[in-house]
Formats: C-alpha cells, sequence, structure tokens
C-alpha cells in the first residue's frame, strides 16, 4: 500500500508529556504535582501503577532523542514540568529545572528536530491547587502567564513553537467534574469555571510570550471529538448537538468567534462562572497556529437526569484488550478506530474556523504488543496509522491548512489512570529494565517519511 504523502515541508514527530515520560518527581529541587499527589492515594491508578520513574528522561533523555533521529522524525512535542521550573507555582525560578529543558532543547536542535513545547500539561503546582484550587481559582490565569513568561524568556532565543495548555476539556472534565484525573474533584459547579480560566490563563500566556519573543509562534492544543446522534430520534439529534458543543465548540467559539455557543450556554448558565469584561477578548486573541488532538468519534443520546447537558454519550466496554463491537475495532483503551471521522473534522475546521495553520499535536492508539525474538510487532497499530495518516493525509490534499503531525507517543509511557496497561509507543519499553526496542509501527513511520515525495 502507498504510503500517504503530505505537503512539502511538512513535519513528522511524536508527542510525550513530562509527567507521563520524566520520572525523578522531587529531583533538583521540584516541586510536587496534583499528578503526584493523586497516584500517590491508593486505588486512582489502575494495577496501583506511579510514575516515579515511568520512563526514566530526566536522567537519560538522549537515548530517546537518538531514537527519534533514527526514525527520521524532524520535530518533537514535549511538555515542561510547572513544578519543576517554579516548585510554588509562583515566584522564585528553579535554575536547575529548567537547566534541563534547556539541555533537551539543545539536544534536539543538535539532531536536527525543532521542539515543540507544551507549557502545561495537567500537571499543576500542587502549591497552586492548596492555594486557589488551581484552576477553579481565576488567579491561576495570571500566575500561568508568569510561569510561561519565566520558561520563554529562558528557552524563547532557540525554541520557537509554543503550546500554551493541552486538553483543557480533560483538564476540567476529568480532573474537576468527574474526579478520575488529578485533582480528583467531582463538582458540577466548577466544571466550566475551570474550563473558562483555562482559556483565559491561554489568552495572557500568549500575550506574554509573543511580548518576549516576537518571533514565537504560539498555539493552543485542543481534543477534538466528532459526536454522532446514538439514533435518528430528534430528542438523541439534538442531544448530539449539545454534546458537540460541550466536548468542542464551547473552546473552539471562545478561541475563534470570542463568545460561548448556545443553546449550551444557555442550558448551563446556573453554572456559569464570572466572565470580565475583557475575558473573550483575551480569549480570541489571534493565535498563530491549532494543535489537533484526535483519537475517535462519539456518540450521544438524550439523557434528562445529567444536569445543565441533557446528554450521555455512549461508553464501550473493552478491558484491556482490543476488542471488535458489533463490527467496529476498538483499541484496548476502549477507543473506536474510526478514520473517516478525522477527514471531516479537518474539512470543518476549513470551513467553519477559518482553515488556520493546524499540527496534528495528538494520533494514535494503544493494542497488544507481541515481543517475539527480540522484536516488537503490533500490525493494528500500523494499520491504525495507515487509515489516520491517510484521511489526514487526503485533507492536506483538500485544503486544510496541515503544517505537522505527532504521533502519540514516541515510547510506551505512564498512561495517566491506566498506568503501564496501555501501550501507545512506537517504541516498547520494558518498564523494570528500561530497555527500549523499536516496533513495527515505528519501521513504518520511518519508510512513511522516507517515502515522502520531494
Amino acid at each position: 500500500m502507498p504510503y500517504p504523502q503530505f505537503p512539502k515541508g511538512f513535519l513528522f514527530g511524536t508527542a510525550s508529556a513530562a509527567f507521563q515520560i520524566e520520572g525523578s518527581p522531587a529531583a533538583d529541587g521540584k516541586g510536587p504535582s496534583i499528578w503526584d499527589t493523586f497516584t500517590s492515594a491508593p486505588g486512582r491508578i489502575k494495577g496501583g501503577d506511579t510514575a516515579v520513574t515511568a520512563c526514566d528522561t530526566y536522567l537519560h533523555p538522549e537515548g530517546d532523542v537518538q531514537r527519534m533521529a533514527e526514525l527520521g522524525l524532524n520535530a518533537y512535542r514535549f511538555s515542561v514540568a510547572w513544578s519543576r521550573v517554579m516548585p510554588e507555582g509562583r515566584g522564585p525560578v528553579n535554575q536547575k529545572g529548567l537547566d534541563y529543558y534547556r539541555r533537551l532543547v539543545d539536544t534536539l536542535l543538535a539532531r536536527g528536530i525543532a521542539p515543540f513545547i507544551t507549557l502545561y500539561h495537567w500537571d499543576m503546582p500542587q502549591a497552586l491547587e492548596d492555594l486557589c484550587g488551581g484552576f477553579a481559582g481565576r488567579d491561576c490565569a495570571s500566575y500561568f502567564a508568569d510561569y510561561a513568561g519565566a520558561v520563554v524568556k529562558a528557552l524563547g532565543d532557540r525554541a520557537k513553537n509554543w503550546m500554551t495548555l493541552n486538553e483543557p476539556w480533560e483538564h476540567a472534565a476529568f480532573g474537576h467534574l468527574l474526579g478520575s484525573h488529578a485533582p480528583g474533584r467531582h463538582n458540577p459547579w466548577t466544571y466550566f469555571r475551570v474550563a473558562h480560566h483555562e482559556l483565559l490563563g491561554h489568552g495572557l500566556a500568549l500575550e506574554r510570550i509573543h511580548s518576549i519573543s516576537p518571533d514565537s509562534r504560539v498555539g493552543l492544543v485542543l481534543s477534538l471529538t466528532p459526536i454522532f446522534p446514538a439514533t435518528s430520534r430528534p430528542r438523541d439529534v439534538h442531544a448530539a448537538h449539545v454534546a458537540d458543543q460541550f466536548f468542542n465548540d464551547f473552546y473552539l467559539d471562545g478561541i475563534f468567534k470570542g463568545r460561548y455557543p448556545d443553546p449550551l450556554w444557555r442550558q448551563a448558565r446556573l453554572a456559569h462562572p464570572r466572565i470580565g469584561p475583557e475575558d473573550m477578548k483575551i480569549i480570541s486573541r489571534p493565535m498563530d497556529f491549532l494543535g489537533v488532538n484526535y483519537y475517535s468519534r462519539e456518540f450521544a443520546r438524550s439523557a434528562w437526569y445529567v444536569p445543565f447537558l441533557g446528554t450521555w454519550v455512549d461508553e464501550v466496554e473493552v478491558h484491556g484488550k482490543e476488542a471488535i463491537v458489533n463490527g467496529r475495532q476498538y483499541t484496548s483503551s476502549g477507543r473506536e478506530v474510526y478514520p473517516p471521522a478525522f477527514y471531516d473534522l479537518l474539512m470543518r475546521l476549513k470551513n467553519e474556523y477559518g482553515n488556520p495553520p493546524m499540527y496534528i499535536t495528538e494520533n494514535g492508539a494503544s493494542f497488544t504488543d507481541t515481543v517475539e525474538n527480540g522484536k516488537v510487532h503490533d500490525p493494528l497499530r500500523v494499520a491504525f496509522l495507515e487509515g489516520y495518516m491517510g484521511e489526514a493525509a487526503h485533507a492536506a490534499r483538500d485544503g486544510a491548512n496541515l503544517k505537522g503531525y505527532f504521533i502519540w507517543s514516541l515510547t510506551d509511557n505512564f498512561e495517566w489512570s491506566l498506568g503501564y496497561s496501555a501501550r501507545f509507543g512506537l517504541v516498547h519499553v520494558n518498564f523494570s529494565t528500561q530497555e527500549r526496542v523499536v516496533k513495527d509501527s515505528g519501521y513504518w513511520v520511518k519508510a512513511l517519511v522516507e517515502n515522502q515525495r520531494p
């Protein structure tokens, strides 16, 4: 099968997050994050796993950078741990923490790999959680801008691509509404407050970064999930529309249109946060690109008992191993494999949101690897990438302003509440020995890059 073809100058990379790979949670003056606290409580993480070591990249980053270069990758998306740079979340900077990221950036550049740096990937400093409830407190947006400024002052002479937040929906929903992620809150009254303050923090940080480093490019990473009605009944069609606004349009409309969408916003009026007179102007400041994280679609149905929304997203139970359910392929973490919605999503962004420059900042799948004679076979992941990258290339040919693709992820890592049970990597990791083995999917990506037309 021919490899998907992307535009000239396209960037191919992988993505990661500090908490999931770095380990060394207290090294060199790092302060605790909400994920350090969350994972220390029994019963929170599958298998009782912790990220104390993870992929050990704080102590040994060079080997993975070398593997990126060997696979032909020319970009790498990683995050800075806020509490490694500012242990209290504000105030004095921890120079040793900054030095680590400076060395990492220099190592990447020496290999011809462009750094794309995420400033917040869910690991709120515990000190700020204690002080103001993290992003549940409005002051956190300003603290975030201060932190962003400190990092860009240190690295902005060599790193030019910045992402303010990763997936604000997930942090607000899983962390503050459902309680399945750190900080483990379960309060429907604070969801929209957290979401609004995250976007406000994005806008303030974007302005701060541009003021410090005018030639830097700044974007926001959103997880975008196409929502389909579970049935053709009018109430389910309406429920899917509201769910689409909850998952997607709240963030897209906020940053591109300077307003939150109806009917969602009307239905949630009792849970509205305080919105200052300049907030939406700050949130909708022009940014340089949009980061798109896409994994799968979801189905919604009417549910009168769900507060504010009146909709429920169906879930399929897949217990740790990929399965075919009702003719649909699912990954081991329960996500449906459905590439066609990827094309539709990118064309929707082109047609409804002004076709901004876009990077696929996460896309990947967890499947069971077969380790055999020193090799790792993962045919379902290869098929997944063929399908999803093919749809993205199709959208680029049809005019979507797509600039790069970051696969989740380079290595197997600590997958939040799933611990080490879900493997997404192009490189297999033995977490007992830290031995790495490139999977068949990694070699497929290498061949994809090598077979791009000039």
